[in-house]
């Protein structure tokens, strides 16, 4: 289960960084290559907005047309990884790094941010996210994991610490603050 952090720009918060900033690029190395459908190494504004709506995440397609075309270079289709990365970092400094808020603000942002976080997995909004629920997910988003219930059984039951076979909000916030932690 894997977060980069909000991923709804404006609506403020910060941003999750990984402890290992090369740990971050693979990752986003990642989502860049699972968010280009066809392989063809550019991720159109339809591509893009295909896989927010997957997350669940609704987007105004003249805004997100407008801010991804800002990043692509001319003569390029849509964005090639090196013009996501610029997005995502002009995106995580615009919106999530560089407020200077009280502590106690960035904690009430935080547990708003994994609660949101959590609520893409919780599918059936019952409070837990069940393997068939996290399976679902990781589906979506075209990962391997996704097919094979075993694995997303065995991914759960690493974070299950009371073993009832699925993961509450606090054995989420647990593992996401354990491979997280703020950005400054």
């Amino acid at each position: 289960m894997e977060n980069e952090g909000q991923c709804k720009a404006g609506e403020g918060g910060r941003s999750f960084r990984l402890r290992s900033p090369s740990l971050n690029s693979v990752r986003l190395r990642r989502i860049f290559d699972i968010f280009d459908k066809n392989n063809d190494s550019v991720i159109t504004v339809d591509e893009l907005g295909q896989a927010l709506a997957l997350l669940g995440l609704q987007t105004d397609q003249a805004q997100l047309d407008s801010m991804v075309q800002s990043y692509v270079q001319p003569g390029n289709t849509g964005l090639s990884f090196d013009d996501f990365q610029a997005l995502h970092r002009s995106l995580d400094d615009a919106f999530f790094g560089l407020a200077d808020e009280p502590a106690e603000v960035d904690d009430k942002q935080e547990e708003y941010d994994l609660t949101e976080a959590f609520k893409v997995f919780d599918e059936d909004g019952d409070g837990y996210i069940s393997a068939r629920e996290l399976q679902v997910v990781l589906s979506k988003l075209g990962l391997q994991e996704g097919t094979e219930l075993d694995r997303v059984e065995m991914m759960i039951s690493s974070v299950d610490k009371n073993h009832d076979g699925r993961v509450d909000f606090l054995e989420f916030k647990d593992m996401m603050r354990s491979v997280i932690v703020p950005s400054s």
